[in-house]
């Protein structure tokens, strides 16, 4: 079975191919079958990932699933949450990883509420009209630290700290992460939910 993953993030690839393992399925991104990507333009993970996942399967003729991730600072009310991606930019940072969390850091200066969490949405079609699709999520909650801490992972993982465990996800080796991960936690229901329904 071959499925394609919505997205061109090479990060995601990386931990997917991994947790999907158990599957024994191809995971391929949509870009080396050349498909676009699709718009986001909601306001929830879910309506999000449930919009790439039927774009990639309508193009493609392939089972998809996709993924719709962010960062929600609670002193912010969750925010950036789906906006995360464009965070930085929209706030006069440069694209990237390194723009969203230059922005969260300057913004959180003199906040004593640093509760944060990282969420996920996994959303798998076997068509780009399947009536039912299988909807997983997952999350991580710690803390915003001050700085970044830690060489490992992408995205916000060298400032979210897990305070039982004394760590950031940057710190943490790929195995430690995708045990804790939001994504993690995700792609394992995913997998039951393929097992159970799909295979």
């Amino acid at each position: 079975m071959k499925l394609v993953l919505a997205s061109n993030n090479q990060g995601k690839l990386k931990e997917l191919q991994a947790l999907f393992a158990p599957l024994h399925i191809e995971l391929v991104t949509q870009s080396s079958l050349g498909i676009p990507e699709a718009e986001e333009p909601y306001a929830t993970f879910i309506q999000n990932a449930l919009t790439k996942a039927q774009h990639a399967a309508k193009l493609s003729g392939l089972p998809a699933v996709a993924d719709d991730a962010g960062f929600c600072i609670d002193a912010f009310g969750g925010q950036p949450g789906v906006d995360t991606k464009h965070y930085g930019v929209k706030n006069g940072y440069p694209a990237g990883d390194e723009g969203m969390v230059d922005a969260a850091l300057c913004h959180m200066q003199g906040q004593t509420n640093r509760r944060a969490k990282l969420v996920c949405y996994l959303v798998a079609v076997r068509s780009h009209d399947d009536p039912e699709p299988l909807v997983a999520k997952g999350y991580a909650e710690g803390e915003l630290a001050k700085e970044r801490i830690g060489d490992g992972g992408f995205g916000f993982d060298p400032v979210l700290f897990i305070p039982e465990i004394g760590k950031t996800f940057a710190q943490l080796s790929p195995e430690e992460k995708n045990a804790r991960s939001h994504r993690g936690q995700a792609a394992r229901l995913m997998v039951e939910l393929i097992q159970k329904n799909w295979l």
